[in-house]
């Protein structure tokens, strides 16, 4: 017994260092990086490697993509030598790869998207938006009596936050226009009817003014907001669609900092005054002001977590002329160095290096897609690193416009993050979701 005990053990760490040997292999480590889905712009080529000296038959749909050169939609593989795919046209298929013509080995999903070059920004942009409505901002305790202070908008159960969107049927965006629904409702006693938005919902509910004996008017007891304005950066300009994208994040208000839901707004000219550097504990900031007299440049369509998005005709007049680049999908953005676009100074564009320290792989939209660091130290000495009015600025790695500042470290003001530019196209409506396929409106 106790031989075939010992026999066992010896044939069990055998076979242990068999599988070891052969999951740490280069052939089985090439084979688990090997991607079950590949992503490619038109006319894209993309060379992957197996390293594993066997022969295999490829199967695909050879309108939409060609293997080592072959139109044929079987071809014969040799999986020892780098794999070159060709995008013909956007679409769907499979490469199937079956070993002697007859062993599953391997499926990737190909999806081929309509090719997409953009100017990459940097220039530094004012913007004014104009809410989808009232934005309350606070409460206001209104004088009604010597000893009385009320505020309707709070026992109408507003918050800050909330939007205004319609008052007596009738759509409002000018804080100008409250005052009038105010004093006739008060005057004739009866309730402003009001539908408001609170987060994606929407609700009704009635608020009845009250008489304000100080200011001799009436109030509804709340402030309220319906505009905002700042400078940030231009990330893209997109000419074919004449779609840009900006900022890198969502525009908030100030107080109650929730996203404004934006009815309009326009993007103008804007130069840089100064700079407060950043330091340890202050991210510091672009000083900017608007240029007098600039025409405007475009609108504003959408505020998302990752900028504004709208409409342009053509780049700032000050703008750097540069030329259209490929764009990159999340999954080719890597460490190592990169470039961003901004302007420190006036209205100049200038480009000043950076490392990408970390990336992380991300299946869905969301903001802290990568960790930069600055690295130029021209940047570093104007301005300490990156600082707030950055944000926005374009990064570009290997010719590729790959992603848009977002954020600083504020105890760390030479690093902060970014997002990938993937997702501010996509909010743009001007690149595919994984998986999406063109539509046809019909």
């Amino acid at each position: 017994m106790n031989g075939k005990s010992s026999w066992r053990r010896v044939f069990g760490l055998f076979l242990a260092l068999i599988l070891g040997f052969a999951v740490c292999s280069a052939p089985m480590r090439h084979y688990a990086a090997f991607p079950n889905e590949l992503r490619l712009f038109e006319g894209q080529d993309k060379h992957l490697h197996y390293a594993m000296p066997v022969h295999a038959q490829g199967s695909l749909d050879s309108n939409v993509a060609e293997v080592n050169g072959s139109a044929s939609a079987n071809v014969r593989i040799d999986l020892n030598h780098p794999v070159s795919i060709h995008s013909k046209r956007s679409g769907q298929t499979e490469l199937k790869l079956k070993l002697f013509g007859r062993i599953p080995f391997k499926t990737v999903k190909l999806q081929v998207v309509p090719d997409l070059k953009v100017i990459p920004g940097g220039q530094t942009i004012g913007v004014k938006v104009k809410s989808a409505g009232i934005m309350v901002v606070g409460h206001h305790l209104v004088q009604t009596g010597e000893q009385s202070r009320v505020s309707p908008g709070e026992e109408a159960k507003l918050r800050m936050g909330d939007l205004i969107v319609s008052i007596n049927g009738e759509p409002v965006n000018d804080v100008k226009r409250v005052a009038p629904f105010a004093k006739q409702a008060g005057t004739s006693g009866q309730p402003l009817q009001l539908v408001v938005q609170r987060g994606k919902s929407q609700f009704r509910t009635t608020l009845k003014p009250v008489y304000d004996h100080e200011d001799k008017a009436w109030r509804i007891g709340l402030y309220i907001r319906d505009s905002a304005a700042g400078v940030g950066t231009l990330t893209f300009y997109a000419p074919d669609q004449g779609v840009y994208g900006a900022l890198g994040h969502v525009i908030t208000d100030m107080d109650t900092q929730t996203p404004i839901t934006v009815g309009s707004g326009q993007i103008l000219q804007s130069n840089v005054t100064s700079i407060a550097k950043s330091e340890n504990g202050d991210p510091g900031e672009k000083r900017a002001e608007f240029v007098p007299g600039s025409k405007t440049l475009g609108n504003v369509e959408r505020n998302t977590p990752f900028g504004i998005f709208g409409q342009m005709g053509e780049m700032p007049g000050h703008a750097y002329q540069a030329e259209p680049v490929p764009v990159a999908f999340a999954e080719e953005v890597k460490e190592g160095p990169a470039e961003i676009w901004t302007v420190v100074g006036g209205q100049k564009v200038e480009r000043f290096k950076i490392e990408i320290v970390h990336v992380s792989r991300q299946s869905s939209p969301a903001t802290k897609g990568m960790v930069i660091r600055v690295t130029d130290p021209d940047l570093i000495k104007r301005t300490g690193g990156i600082v707030q009015g950055m944000s926005g600025s374009p990064i570009l790695q290997d010719g590729k416009l790959v992603g848009a500042v977002t954020h600083v470290f504020v105890n760390d003001p030479a690093s902060g993050y970014g997002c990938y530019i993937e997702w501010m196209l996509q909010d743009a409506g001007i690149m595919l979701k994984p998986g999406q396929t063109k539509s046809k409106a019909v």
